[in-house]
């Protein structure tokens, strides 16, 4: 049990979320997923989280796992060609994680992933929570582009509005 951590979690106030993303970013980062998806069969679910509630905190869940939770909870998996994937931003520990479905899993290394939620960590320590998403979320679909082009008609199955749990 990580004590500091648990304190950073309760003490962080739940408008952070609206301070980091305002109306105007999630528009934008909306924008930028419709965007991403376009060229691709991919979809991309970008979610952010405050904190993790109490219980999951003595627990020591860590932002993976609840990438996890949010990934099957959102239904992310329940696409046609199992080319979902979740970006996920747990605000508290600044940590993202991406959680692809398997179809995406079995082209996409993990070392892409990492690579990306590095970048993405480093603009979001810099307070460029809006730039960090979109460039995140643009890197996902070229990725996506790349094992997933689109083939006519393109449907998009699920919404491309951030979420905010």
């Amino acid at each position: 049990m990580n004590l500091t951590r648990i304190l950073k979690h309760l003490l962080l106030p739940p408008w952070i979320v609206r301070r980091a993303f305002p109306a105007g970013a999630m528009a934008s980062i909306e924008r930028a997923t419709r965007e991403a998806e376009e060229p691709q069969l991919g979809e991309i679910r970008f979610v952010v989280e405050a904190t993790l509630d109490f219980g999951a905190l003595l627990r020591g869940q860590s932002a993976r796992e609840r990438a996890v939770e949010v990934f099957s909870a959102l239904r992310v998996w329940d696409t046609e060609h199992n080319s979902g994937v979740l970006i996920y931003l747990l605000l508290a520990d600044r940590d993202v994680e991406i959680v692809a479905d398997r179809g995406v899993a079995a082209k996409v290394v993990q070392e892409d992933w990492e690579a990306i939620c590095s970048r993405m960590e480093a603009a979001f320590r810099e307070g460029k929570f809006e730039a960090g998403a979109i460039a995140g979320i643009r890197e996902v679909g070229a990725l996506l582009a790349r094992y997933f082009p689109a083939q006519g008609v393109n449907p998009d199955e699920l919404p491309d509005r951030p979420a905010v749990l």
